[in-house]
């Protein structure tokens, strides 16, 4: 889970690189993640027709308001999940862009329940409504919340913490965010000068499952490809190796890149491919990575749309972590 300072303002990720891999930028185009509008703005600025601006937590679109006026109608704002993007949009798009994971302006925001060095509620809805982080904290089985914390935060003390976590809520409820960083920190060694907070994977983990991000990641990808017309952009921003496989491993599988069959698994017939990759993925250089240290982990992903029809993915070839039905034994 990327880490800005408690000071930092909101600063787009790899930004400059986005803007000069997507020029000269034309027609219309989707931010699935709008948060501050930092993605936004710069691809308004940069040309783009206009841009549909989409995000499930309610406290960007409110924050966009202020700052969307500029842009007057070529700016769309629309509340909802980049799960269904090609519905909420309704029409076809020159391109989409997905920053994805948690946001500097969410981070800041203690009352969001999102941070483990601020205390604040044990939240971490991005929608703001359904079950929260404390909800599943206190009234999850501990195999469940041990499988959450592996699989979805890689966290090898997961059965550690997750025991530390059902006794600690036999004596009282664990509601906030401070309260749990340290039981989680309790579990495990303390760290070294540069290493990151004991809780990063934990928060990572339950911040996950709380929003169901893997699916909706999955659910967008497809939606994207749904929704672009021929030559059209898709551009993601992630930001641990968890998404970044997923969304490696689409952009492989919809290029016809994926590989062949092994002798358990002949190979299928391919169908074309749905998109053309554009070139490696990016990682930010030196100077960004000084100037904003919430950049050290990402990695920037572009493929363009073909003409072929667009389909399904095979979810099971995307390495998406899946709990086990029972929890590990």
């Amino acid at each position: 889970m990327p880490r800005p300072r408690a000071d930092a303002p909101h600063v787009p990720v790899l930004l400059a690189p986005l803007l000069d891999a997507l020029a000269p930028l034309r027609g219309v185009w989707l931010d699935g993640t709008l948060g501050a509008g930092g993605y936004a703005r710069r691809m308004l600025d940069a040309g783009a027709e206009r841009v549909i601006g989409l995000d499930r937590d309610p406290l960007a679109l409110e924050m966009a308001q202020e700052w969307g006026a500029a842009y007057g109608e070529r700016l769309q704002l629309i509340e909802g999940n980049f799960a269904n993007l090609d519905v909420l949009a309704g029409e076809a798009l020159d391109g989409v862009v997905l920053d994805l994971g948690v946001s500097s302006m969410q981070l800041d925001r203690p009352e969001r329940g999102f941070s483990f060095m601020r205390d604040g509620p044990l939240d971490m809805r991005m929608s703001q409504q359904g079950q929260s982080a404390a909800d599943l904290v206190n009234t999850a089985p501990e195999a469940l919340l041990a499988d959450i914390l592996y699989h979805f935060g890689e966290e090898r003390a997961s059965r550690r913490i997750a025991r530390a976590i059902v006794r600690a809520r036999t004596e009282a409820p664990i509601t906030r965010t401070l309260q749990l960083a340290e039981i989680v920190a309790a579990c495990l060694p303390r760290p070294a000068p540069g290493q990151s907070h004991p809780a990063t994977r934990s928060f990572q983990a339950l911040r996950i499952a709380v929003n169901a991000e893997f699916d909706a990641l999955v659910d967008g990808l497809e939606a994207a490809e749904r929704a672009l017309r021929p030559g059209g952009v898709l551009a993601v921003v992630s930001f641990h190796s968890l998404e970044d496989r997923i969304v490696k491993r689409f952009m492989q599988l919809r290029t016809g890149r994926a590989g062949g069959g092994s002798r358990h698994a002949p190979p299928q017939p391919e169908a074309a491919p749905r998109f053309t990759l554009a070139g490696r993925a990016i990682a930010p250089d030196t100077a960004e990575m000084q100037a904003n240290p919430r950049a050290r982990s990402a990695r920037l992903r572009i493929a363009r749309r073909t003409e072929a029809p667009a389909g399904p993915v095979d979810r099971s070839a995307l390495g998406l972590p899946v709990l086990p039905a029972a929890g590990r034994g």
